[in-house]
C-alpha cells in the first residue's frame, strides 16, 4: 500500500508538470499525461498489467512495465541527442560566420576620412 500511495503522488506530479507544460510542448504534455495516466492505472490495478503481458507474451507484469520503460527511455535518449546534435552544428555555423565577418572587417577598416 506504501508503494502504491508513493508511485501515485509520483504520477500525479508528473500529470501536474505535463499539464503547465502542454502550451509550450503540447506533444511532450499529452504524451507524459498519458503515460502517467496509465501508470496510475497499471498501479492500482495491477492485474491488467499481468494480463496485458500475457497477451503480449512477456511472463509478468512489472517485466512488461520495465522493457516499455526502457524502449520509451532509449527514445528519449535518441531524441535529446538529435536535438543536441541540431544544436552543435547551429552554433558552429554562427562562430564560423561570426569569425568570417571579424576577419573581413579587420581586412577592411572603415576609412577615417569617410565620416
Amino acid at each position: 500500500m506504501i508503494a502504491q500511495a508513493l508511485l501515485t503522488v509520483l504520477l500525479l506530479a508528473i500529470v501536474l508538470y505535463a499539464w503547465r507544460e502542454y502550451r509550450r510542448s503540447p506533444v511532450i504534455g499529452l504524451a507524459a499525461t498519458l503515460a502517467a495516466c496509465a501508470g496510475l492505472y497499471l498501479v492500482w490495478i495491477p492485474s491488467h498489467a499481468s494480463a496485458l503481458a500475457e497477451w503480449a507474451g512477456v511472463g509478468r507484469g512489472v517485466d512488461l512495465v520495465i522493457y516499455v520503460w526502457v524502449v520509451i527511455s532509449l527514445l528519449v535518449i535518441l531524441n535529446l541527442h538529435l536535438k543536441l546534435r541540431a544544436q552543435m552544428e547551429l552554433i558552429t555555423r554562427l562562430a564560423r560566420a561570426v569569425a568570417i565577418e571579424n576577419a573581413l572587417r579587420a581586412a577592411n577598416p572603415p576609412d577615417p576620412a569617410s565620416r
